[in-house]
């Protein structure tokens, strides 16, 4: 009787080899084997890995004009073992020794037991998958909501990537939670611009060369277009851009200026379609967090975007800048949203008036808050959105503003 052979199919070192450098190629490129964005239907639902048996077998019998996924992977794979100095024979893997070592892979867990028509990857990485499904989210808000161009490409990529895993889980990993609905009101992706031939040559056209110089620290110039704050921003700037946010309804930019550090921000759109690098070496991420910091802290202490003028920023920075009390005292019906933002500002307090002995609620409420001189204009139009149920009691100068702005409005109307 001939004895059944014990040996393992991956002693041999060549084979051992192959197999892990197969795991190493599909953690660097997940979706490996994908079908291009320019393949037809047909094709994507025909690949060689999409002709799955239920227990997850490939098979290649298929005509020479569809995909061929486990070809991408050879190649890739090949790829990786130069890189990684692995000598392989000419040639070397064959096709089908590939599709045995992915049963392997399947046979131990690494890759589930279901079809990769949309690519191999390996597990959720660094995530689980109740944390990838929250993330997913929150990268869908972002791109479709905000309107991100960078992040609406990964999006796209990982919800192909992704689709059988959400197949797996019955539509759950897609289903939208969470979302934001806050959206910007002006064009953000250039791809979508000249699909619907509304083109605008703004900084969104550049953006990726913007993200490299954040990272990296280095000067850039930007030529900006309009400037609602200060007039002496407009035309060519030298900066040091610090970090990309999107507020309220649009994306904005903090940058530090080259001259002198000072620190603002501006609205994407309202730069032109051009960047230039100016120190390519760049000063480094250390600098640029430090920096980041005290453009947070700025943010942090105002109310709105405006950071201030040079001299005075100096002097907020440094804690030498007296601060202004602003109280407003608001009435039925806003005073339950304004008592709903306990954590509007650090240095706000909120106090009730007496009660209505018809309603039970505070006839009125005093909002009070210290704010630098640089944020009182914006924290008015804050104000102004409430009309005629809010009325500024301190300090005088804001008083007769809005009683001014108050008497304006009821012109406009007679």
């Amino acid at each position: 009787m001939v004895k059944k052979s014990t040996a393992h199919p991956y002693a041999d070192l060549l084979a051992f080899e192959r197999l892990m450098l197969l795991i190493t190629t599909l953690v660097r490129y997940p979706g490996i084997g994908c079908p291009e964005s320019g393949e037809s239907d047909d094709s994507l639902h025909q690949t060689s890995h999409d002709l799955a048996t239920s227990n997850g077998k490939e098979t290649s019998e298929l005509p020479k004009r569809h995909h061929d996924a486990l070809q991408a992977v050879r190649s890739r794979l090949q790829a990786v073992a130069q890189v990684q100095d692995v000598q392989f024979p000419l040639d070397y893997p064959a096709v089908p020794t590939l599709r045995k070592d992915l049963e392997t892979l399947r046979r131990y867990g690494i890759l589930d037991q279901r079809m990769y028509r949309w690519g191999y990857y390996l597990g959720t990485g660094v995530m689980t998958p109740e944390e990838l499904q929250i993330a997913f989210s929150a990268l869908a808000s972002q791109a479709k909501d905000q309107g991100d161009p960078q992040v609406r490409q990964i999006y796209a990529t990982l919800s192909q990537r992704l689709r059988g895993l959400d197949l797996e889980l019955n539509g759950e990993l897609f289903y939208p939670v969470r979302q934001q609905l806050n959206r910007p009101v002006g064009h953000t992706d250039p791809q979508e611009m000249m699909a619907s031939g509304t083109n605008q040559d703004t900084l969104f056209h550049q953006l990726e060369q913007v993200e490299q110089a954040i990272i990296q620290g280095q000067a850039i110039e930007l030529s900006c277009s309009a400037s609602p704050y200060s007039k002496t921003h407009v035309g060519l700037i030298q900066i040091y851009p610090l970090q990309l946010v999107y507020y309220d309804v649009a994306w904005y930019l903090i940058y530090e200026f080259c001259s002198n550090e000072h620190l603002a921000i501006g609205r994407v759109d309202r730069f032109k379609n051009y960047c230039k690098v100016l120190h390519p070496a760049g000063r480094g991420i250390h600098i640029q967090k430090k920096r980041l910091q005290s453009a947070h802290k700025l943010l942090e202490a105002g109310w709105g975007l405006f950071l201030g003028e040079p001299e005075e920023q100096q002097a907020e920075l440094q804690g030498r800048l007296k601060l202004e009390t602003v109280k407003v005292r608001f009435f039925p019906p806003v005073i339950t949203f304004i008592l709903e933002g306990d954590r509007r500002h650090n240095r706000q307090t909120i106090r009730k008036g007496p009660k209505d002995s018809t309603t039970g609620q505070p006839t009125y409420v005093d909002y009070t808050v210290k704010l630098p001189p640089r944020s009182i204009d914006e924290f008015s139009r804050w104000v102004y959105r409430f009309m005629n149920h809010a009325k500024v009691l301190n300090p005088s100068s804001l008083v007769e503003k809005h009683k001014e702005a108050a008497q304006q409005l009821g012109k406009l109307y007679e």
